[in-house]
């Protein structure tokens, strides 16, 4: 195996024990980045020699947590002093914020290497980036995380940040065949992060196992890991969006309920509060009313550098009556108090995480019907890669749990991934 290809966990414990070091780790990421990123195009950012100076001083100094100079991939919509930070858009082309956003500063004092900026989709909207897709560059990587979930895939770097405000981590680790988390709202600090919607903006964490996430999780929150204890009680949500989803993730979201049942899982059908179907659809009243204002100085001082993509979408947001905005946001609330009853009888939800395989197009990011209401319900989800399409490209299962029960969820992803090998 190469240096390159090694999880979050595994790279931690060799750095630990002087089996390797933070600049020979970041050598081997670095060589995979020129090896593969002219096809993949996962980077915004990348400057080899400041990571390998970066790296020698973690090397040289304390050690300052487990993750001591592990690589991390921040998304570009998310601010690093030392680093661009231009959120895919040509107006802020050269923007070098003057500090670190949170989530960063929390990163470099775990000792973790900020390795370099992944690509975004024009401010983390829907406007497709460059990237590709990993396993074939025919195909959507998914979005607005794009790079980050390209990067980890493809063994450029063991982990990376990225934000999902409709479905931008869960279906892009989904399509490259990722493990993802997008937390339950407000446990990550958003503070330094290009903002699009108040109420819905979420950071989340690419790796390759549950157990990676969870230790970026506990830097990043202060939460220490749960590890799976007994047999967990699953409900098999197929939602009801479950006849847009191919046969394939159909048959493959029901083969992974089964698997866990032999395995000693009690499983059993669940259903969505009534009145749930509205936050599959609706959701963009929400999205697209807070993303027009969060947007507002670019789109009244620079509409001509935005994207088509982008400026019907903000369009459409200022067309959305106050009125609309917040009799949504009510019924979303009570949505959220009822799923929370439902779920005390369960330990986690087992979802599809996007309606196919990567679709076959560039010109989308594919479709996030399966992600948009549990981020606007804020309840964690994790992205369990699991199965293969018609074309031979990753699938993935999506779990989800209770408000605030990130590590718990993550200790059982660990579990489910064991179950489905």
């Amino acid at each position: 195996m190469r240096l390159s290809e090694l999880g979050l966990a595994e790279a931690a414990w060799r750095i630990e024990s002087c089996e390797t070091t933070a600049e020979t780790l970041a050598r081997a990421c670095l060589e995979r980045i020129a090896e593969r990123d002219e096809t993949v195009r996962a980077w915004a950012h990348v400057d080899g020699n400041k990571v390998l100076e970066q790296a020698r001083a973690l090397d040289r100094g304390p050690r300052r947590s487990r993750l001591h100079g592990v690589p991390v991939g921040i998304k570009d919509v998310i601010d690093t002093a030392d680093q661009p930070t231009e959120y895919n858009s040509p107006i802020y082309r050269g923007h070098r914020p003057k500090a670190d956003a949170a989530c960063v500063t929390l990163l470099r004092r775990a000792g973790c290497l900020i390795l370099g900026k992944t690509v975004t989709t024009e401010f983390a909207n829907n406007h497709p980036a460059q990237t590709r897709n990993p396993h074939n560059s025919a195909h959507t990587p998914g979005g607005s995380s794009s790079g980050s979930a390209a990067a980890v895939a493809d063994f450029m770097v063991p982990a990376a940040l990225g934000t999902q405000t409709g479905g931008s981590v869960i279906r892009p680790a989904t399509y490259c065949g990722a493990f993802a988390i997008k937390p339950s709202f407000g446990a990550i600090n958003r503070a330094g992060t290009k903002m699009l919607a108040e109420s819905l903006d979420t950071i989340g964490i690419f790796a390759r196992g549950a157990q990676d996430l969870a230790l970026i999780l506990e830097a990043l929150t202060g939460r220490a890991p749960v590890s799976a204890s007994g047999k967990p009680r699953v409900g098999l949500c197929r939602t009801p969006r479950w006849p847009v989803a191919d046969a394939s993730v159909q048959k493959n979201a029901e083969g992974a309920a089964r698997a866990l049942e032999r395995a000693g899982a009690q499983v059993r059908d669940f259903e969505l509060p009534a009145g749930s179907d509205q936050l599959f659809d609706r959701h963009k009243v929400i999205m697209t009313y807070e993303t027009a204002r969060a947007l507002s100085w670019e789109y009244f001082s620079h509409a001509d550098q935005l994207s088509p993509t982008l400026k019907a979408r903000l369009d459409d947001g200022w067309k959305v009556t106050r009125a609309d905005y917040d009799a949504m946001r009510e019924h979303a609330r009570r949505c959220r108090r009822e799923l929370a009853e439902s779920l005390r009888s369960l330990d986690f939800l087992i979802t599809p995480s996007a309606p196919s395989e990567a679709p076959a197009s560039l010109a989308s990011t594919g479709d996030p019907v399966f992600n948009r209401a549990w981020t606007l319900l804020g309840v964690p989800c994790v992205t369990v890669p699991f199965g293969k399409g018609p074309l031979g490209l990753p699938l993935a299962v999506q779990l989800v749990g209770s408000m605030d029960s990130d590590m718990a969820l993550l200790g059982w992803a660990g579990w489910t991934a064991k179950q489905l090998r």
